[in-house]
């Protein structure tokens, strides 16, 4: 028999103490989304600039320094674009790292832009195909790669010809929510002798992460749901259901 527990080790909150809690989660909810994201933006913002930004402004000043010809200072080059802070010693100005970030920007979009034609995709390609061939790089960068291919990927067409399905991967009580990515395996199919479908099983809350299980077609139960509404009661847990939040949004806008 368990021990009993005395209720006055726990007393009960005050209304004060739990207007103050409800107040401080309320302000914490409607704060923490914006905090997040600015801390990205300030996050992007000096990888462009740590990464990027400042070797393109170095780059500047080399080239400013070689058109001067004999009459070239360095020092007067570095004034131009640098000043001294409060303690005399030399910090970069914004507007050098608003420039710096600019063109970090601006030489993206001209790589993507290169690499969206077919003759810089091939040159790109023969690019990559030189650097695999060393060692250490050959053994990160297509980890990397993949990671970043997915990450970057329009969302909007990484599952464009997906249809809502259930199935029933685990136990024939309970469903699972899933998306039809492709046809099974051909050799799957042909050792079965039954057509089989690839199912992406999403995470929740996480919907872009999961896993894939290989299921005959005819145990798969096609839904009449968009890939979004799917997404969006996944995403949430089950709480918004495509039914519920229409109901949920029409009942809010008659209060």
């Amino acid at each position: 028999m368990s021990p009993e527990i005395d209720p006055n080790l726990f007393p009960a909150q005050s209304a004060p103490a739990r207007r103050t809690r409800s107040f401080f989660i309320s302000g914490l909810k409607t704060l923490l989304p914006t905090l997040v994201t600015l801390s990205l933006i300030v996050w992007v913002w000096k990888f462009l600039w740590e990464q990027l930004g400042r070797h393109l402004i170095w780059a500047i000043q080399q080239v400013q320094y070689q058109m001067a010809g004999e009459t070239a200072q360095w020092g007067a080059i570095r004034r131009f674009w640098m000043a001294p802070n409060e303690q005399n010693e030399w910090e970069w100005e914004w507007w050098s790292q608003l420039l710096g970030v600019s063109l970090s920007l601006l030489l993206v979009y001209l790589v993507g832009l290169l690499v969206g034609n077919l003759i810089g995709r091939t040159f790109w390609m023969l690019g990559e195909s030189l650097v695999m061939r060393i060692p250490v790089i050959r053994a990160i960068y297509p980890a990397v790669k993949q990671v970043t291919d997915f990450v970057l990927q329009e969302r909007s067409t990484q599952f464009q010809a997906s249809r809502v399905v259930a199935c029933r991967p685990h136990s024939n009580e309970i469903w699972s929510l899933g998306l039809i990515t492709g046809n099974g395996l051909k050799a799957v199919t042909d050792e079965t002798g039954v057509e089989m479908v690839t199912v992406f099983i999403p995470s929740s809350p996480t919907a872009f992460t999961g896993y894939v299980v290989i299921v005959p077609r005819t145990q798969v139960l096609e839904l009449p749901l968009k890939v979004e509404e799917a997404m969006r009661l996944i995403v949430s847990g089950g709480v918004l259901t495509p039914g519920l939040a229409g109901r949920r949004t029409q009942s809010s806008g008659e209060s």
